[in-house]
């Protein structure tokens, strides 16, 4: 049998076999806690066994979607990776959809058991699909069947999907995203300099996520610890971190900038933190240089998207002069930007991001226009998806990001982006969080409105006044129409502002 370490040296190597062989070689080192206990490798590649083989019985073939609607714990993870070592596709739901929007998520990945705990069990009763439901707890335990039981092998290939994904669906309807184990592998691959393999990861996000599995997957590959938190609060985050001795987290800008706020953050030893990453947001170069100065480890941005595309990496810590961007391509990936017309823009001139990597999707489950519309061909022929984002290089070849495409706002034939606005918007001392977004007008076409959430004792600060101090420090043809203020901005599980959410909200405000 190989060792973890030969299969890491290799071109490729499946998750599930990587944990049994942690499990030959490491068994008694903890893999997974939760707020109930923990489970070590061993323990954890027979739970793997029993789940698979349990599937087997059941007839859930290769391939065949496995969902799991439910918050973050160790049977969480126990099916998810389960499925994987069955051939399954792990498909996690996110549970802060609708409950029609989990019903037709479960529907369209065609999944035939979906896995609940107890909250979501009874939030999904009236919803009618023909998944069979396994609630975790003595449900699942019946279900899991004999502790001894072992599955069939089953050969995993490179290209077989790994994971279905579903978009936040904050532009529209979800779509279900298919990654294959060869992408999984190059997220575990890539991380041979990242100490994985001695780290106590924090994991503060959804395993939804892929912001979450980016994290996560390295983790177990390496054969380091995930601790598994469920609902986000700073505080309890800090106080989990100290007990642990966490080494590795990977958060997203909004938690950092909760955890960062706290009066007493200094109090919390977070002196073995070797690696913090962060991704799926905006993060405010304000923000990274606080973070990189307070915060022991080094601070690593991440910029991509589920779809695989290309991604960024900016480690703050090295570049205190690039933190207004969002850093340079990763080996192995490539970015480039086009305009409208699917021309490649000049160097130096802005353009939408296009990009292409060996962590590229399969494409959207079931939707084959979807994903031709997400793609962009070079002259070669070469497949790249479009990120969505407009951006520009700077002379040392890092990425500023401007603005999502569909968030740009066309004032008076001006275009404007909204990041430019909040950048200035935040640095007022009142303004805890913010937001702009583009309202019609009949002057203009459009124009732009912002959102502020007050800090914490100036909640007495005129909006107007607000207002005029932004629109002083802005060129004319970029100043905010009105500005209000909200009690919490909208913002979907891993801290993206939902800004259609806001402009469905527009009426409430005229």
């Amino acid at each position: 049998m190989q060792t973890a370490a030969d299969m890491l040296a290799s071109d490729f190597a499946t998750l599930p076999d990587l944990i049994a062989a942690h499990a030959r070689e490491r068994g008694e080192r903890v893999a997974l806690a939760d707020s109930g206990g923990t489970m070590d490798y061993a323990a954890l590649d027979r739970a793997m066994d029993r789940v698979a083989a349990a599937l087997q019985r059941d007839g859930v073939a290769p391939g065949a979607a496995v969902a799991i609607v439910a918050q973050a714990s160790v049977d969480y993870a126990v099916v998810f990776l389960g499925a994987l070592r069955a051939g399954c596709v792990a498909t996690p739901l996110a549970p802060s959809a609708t409950p029609a929007a989990i019903a037709a998520m479960v529907v369209d990945c065609g999944a035939p058991l979906v896995f609940l705990d107890a909250a979501n069990a009874a939030l999904l009763a009236d919803q009618a699909f023909a998944a069979r439901r396994i609630a975790f707890g003595d449900g699942f335990a019946a279900w899991l069947g004999a502790e001894d039981v072992r599955p069939s092998p089953v050969a995993i290939r490179p290209d077989d999907p790994f994971n279905i994904i579903y978009s936040s669906g904050t532009t529209g309807t979800p779509k279900g995203i298919v990654q294959s184990h060869a992408m999984r592998w190059a997220h575990i691959a890539r991380n041979a300099a990242a100490g994985f393999d001695t780290a106590v990861t924090m994991v503060a996000t959804p395993l939804y996520s892929n912001t979450t599995l980016v994290s996560f997957l390295p983790t177990l590959g390496w054969g380091g610890t995930a601790v598994l938190m469920g609902k986000f609060d700073a505080r309890t985050y800090l106080t989990l971190a100290e007990r642990h001795r966490a080494t590795h987290t990977m958060l997203v800008p909004v938690q950092y900038q909760r955890i960062m706020a706290l009066a007493d953050f200094a109090a919390f030893d977070l002196s073995h933190f070797r690696f913090k990453t962060s991704t799926s947001a905006p993060f405010a170069a304000t923000l990274k240089a606080d973070v990189v100065a307070r915060w022991p480890g080094l601070l690593v941005e991440y910029y991509g998207m589920t779809e695989g595309g290309a991604s960024c990496g900016l480690n703050a810590s090295a570049h205190p002069d690039k933190l207004h961007t969002v850093g340079q391509p990763l080996p192995g990936h490539e970015i480039r930007l086009i305009d409208d017309d699917g021309r490649e823009v000049p160097p130096g001139e802005t353009g939408e991001v296009v990009g292409r990597s060996p962590t590229m999707m399969t494409g959207y489950h079931g939707r084959d226009g979807a994903t031709r519309e997400a793609e962009w061909h070079d002259a070669d022929g070469n497949r790249y998806i479009r990120h969505g984002d407009v951006g520009r290089f700077d002379d040392d070849g890092f990425l500023i990001l401007m603005d999502r495409k569909k968030d740009l706002i066309i004032s008076g034939g001006f275009n404007i982006y909204p990041s430019d606005l909040e950048a200035v918007l935040l640095r007022h001392p009142a303004v805890g969080d913010g937001t702009v977004i583009g309202a019609p007008s009949e002057a203009w076409g459009e124009t732009p409105v912002g959102f502020y959430v007050a800090r914490p004792g100036f909640e007495g600060e005129d909006a107007g006044a607000i207002l005029s101090w932004v629109n002083a420090q802005v060129g004319k043809t970029q100043r905010l129409s009105a500005l209000h203020r909200i009690d919490e901005l909208p913002r979907s599980a891993i801290g993206k502002v939902l800004k259609r959410a806001l402009r469905d909200r527009l009426e409430d405000f005229a």
